[in-house]
């Protein structure tokens, strides 16, 4: 991999290699010593990956540049390699002449991502935004009955424990689903985990 950028960015007169990294502690050591203006930096790395070296770099130079080209293009990585301090978000997938568009965007104190992973960011954002709007209309009774629901009560000891109806608590649990746009226990059970009703720890 590492072979096939040198290549790549050697066809660029305004690009120099100083250095390469097979490590994420190496890439720590070497960001110290040779102070690039810009760190491609991969996720997956032996001993240290990559959003951790990242975050190491950042810490002892803040103004550091990093950018991150990764197979992995899921929202979590993204956002973690963001929080982490790297300035852009390339995929791997990605055409050559991305990654040094990237490079020139994030030399010049621009952020750079990548339209794929722009669009998975944004896809789990409305995802969490929709979430939202749809836990805002449970009332507290369905609300409550969620909880029992994701904690593995029945419909039988929900009902006992909030002294109501079997018929009752399959109406609640109906609404609930409905309100949601989910079809079975085991969806519940991961929206209340993702809303922060129930600790996986549990």
């Amino acid at each position: 991999m590492r072979d096939g950028i040198r290549a790549l960015l050697s066809l660029n007169n305004d690009i120099e290699i100083l250095g390469e990294a097979e490590t994420g502690q190496e890439a720590i050591k070497k960001a110290s010593e040779l102070s690039p203006d810009v760190i491609i930096m991969d996720i997956a790395m032996p001993d240290m990956d990559g959003i951790e070296a990242t975050r190491r770099i950042m810490k002892e130079n803040p103004k550091a540049k990093v950018l991150i080209l990764s197979q992995y293009n899921a929202p979590e990585y993204i956002l973690s390699a963001i929080k982490a301090g790297s300035t852009g978000f390339v995929p791997k997938r990605a055409l050559g002449s991305e990654l040094v568009t990237a490079i020139r965007s994030v030399n010049r104190g621009e952020s750079f991502l990548h339209p794929s992973a722009a669009s998975a960011v944004i896809k789990d954002y409305r995802s969490r935004a929709e979430d939202g709007d749809s836990f805002d209309q449970l009332t507290s009774r369905e609300r409550e009955i969620l909880k029992l629901i994701a904690e593995g009560r029945t419909s039988q000891e929900i009902g006992e424990k909030l002294f109501i109806s079997l018929k009752t608590v399959t109406g609640h649990r109906n609404k609930l689903m409905n309100k949601l746009g989910l079809h079975n226990r085991t969806e519940l059970i991961k929206y209340a985990v993702r809303k922060g009703l129930l600790s996986l720890d549990n």
